[in-house]
């Protein structure tokens, strides 16, 4: 065989290139690399897979092979790592939408954190999808993936489930809330109950009481977020007015029609508090399009602290949680030492805390009035 030279890199790649596909060829394997470096393809794997050999390698060998796989480009094809019973180094990250804003940032982390363990990311996209769900079980029977994270509630899907279940891999929910009893899946979530009573005392503080409330699908942080509205608006002195909660898709689209069932009300509410940004800035853009003022007339408050939220105009007051840190926690948890061994274990959710961002979207309620009703003002 001959030895691995200088330069030779550039060479290699030269003659691997299709006829007229200038810089593109076909995928480095362990024999190019083997071939170059001067030694058999079963070192090259043992070296590449961190195996043990029979015969003790030379340290200036092992950084050899390793020099040339880096310069080569060489990426080990994941079903053939899956078949020797290596780990394919992909996670899969399953979304519930990925049109939805909150799970841009959401996608990012952990792109971010998959790679700090030297993982990648496939990305699914479960959308009540029948063939996407099909999809996603056929990925998994490949074993094309070491572990799974699951963004957002999925549990209206149980055909999606159950082939989760079946995997055999590590499976993790992110913001499916902190009930454990429908699943099985290991979860990290946010304390849902703290961040909307964060959100409604700073209302209350600032003299709102007819304060309404909108979210979106009764899926897991949806469902607990209203039970937490619902128990602190009852520990206050003064009896909601009927309608003050409003279902809706999680659009900005949902946000709008939200406010306008609102607004119709005999009482309108003084201030929303909505169960994610998005709905938040559906409200606000529902409030301009009818010339009310954000916050003089009507105090806007989210949940989640997408970037864009401090981008609306008035900035969005809004319940942050810590979605790199959750996501690594996430991460940790599909893919750490202990995660096979752990994953049928009963475990709690960890869970987060939330904190308050006060911008712009929230004031002072305006002494009750004829002129200053949202109702009277809506145009």
């Amino acid at each position: 065989m001959r030895s691995w030279q200088p330069g030779q890199t550039v060479e290699m790649t030269r003659r691997a290139q299709k006829p007229g596909s200038p810089g593109r060829g076909p995928a480095v394997t362990m024999s190019d690399i083997a071939k170059a470096a001067g030694v058999s393809q079963s070192t090259v794997s043992r070296i590449l897979n961190d195996t043990p050999l029979s015969i003790p390698l030379s340290a200036k060998t092992r950084e050899r092979v390793l020099a040339l796989a880096l310069e080569f480009g060489y990426r080990p094809h994941p079903i053939a790592r899956a078949l020797r019973g290596a780990p394919t180094m992909l996670l899969g990250a399953v979304v519930r939408d990925v049109t939805d804003l909150f799970f841009a940032s959401a996608i990012e982390a952990i792109s971010i954190e998959a790679r700090r363990s030297g993982y990648s990311v496939v990305l699914g996209h479960a959308r009540e999808q029948a063939d996407e769900a099909l999809a996603l079980a056929a990925v998994l029977e490949a074993r094309q993936c070491d572990a799974i994270v699951l963004f957002g509630d999925l549990r209206d899907q149980p055909r999606l489930i159950e082939d989760l279940r079946n995997a055999r891999i590590p499976v993790v929910g992110l913001w499916h809330g902190s009930d454990t009893s429908n699943d099985g899946f290991r979860k990290v979530g946010v304390d849902n109950r703290a961040g909307i009573r964060f959100a409604l005392q700073h209302l209350v503080e600032l003299g709102h009481r007819r304060i309404a409330f909108v979210r979106g699908p009764a899926l897991g942080d949806m469902r607990e977020r209203e039970a937490a509205y619902d128990e602190y608006m009852a520990e206050q002195e003064t009896p909601l007015p009927p309608g003050y909660v409003k279902r809706v898709q999680n659009t900005t689209g949902g946000g709008e029609l939200a406010l306008g069932e609102l607004l119709a009300l005999p009482e309108p509410p003084t201030a929303i508090v909505a169960a994610t940004d998005v709905l938040a800035i559906g409200v606000i853009h529902g409030a301009y399009e009818r010339g009310l003022s954000v916050p003089t007339q009507l105090s806007v408050v989210g949940f989640d602290d997408i970037p864009l939220a401090s981008a609306t105009v008035p900035g969005l007051t809004t319940v942050r949680m810590p979605i790199a840190k959750m996501v690594a926690a996430a991460v940790k948890l599909a893919i750490g030492t202990n995660a096979r061994r752990d994953m049928d274990q009963p475990s709690e959710p960890v869970i987060f805390k939330p904190k308050l961002i006060v911008r712009r979207s929230t004031a002072p309620v305006e002494a009750a009035s004829e002129d200053s009703s949202p109702r009277r003002r809506q145009g």
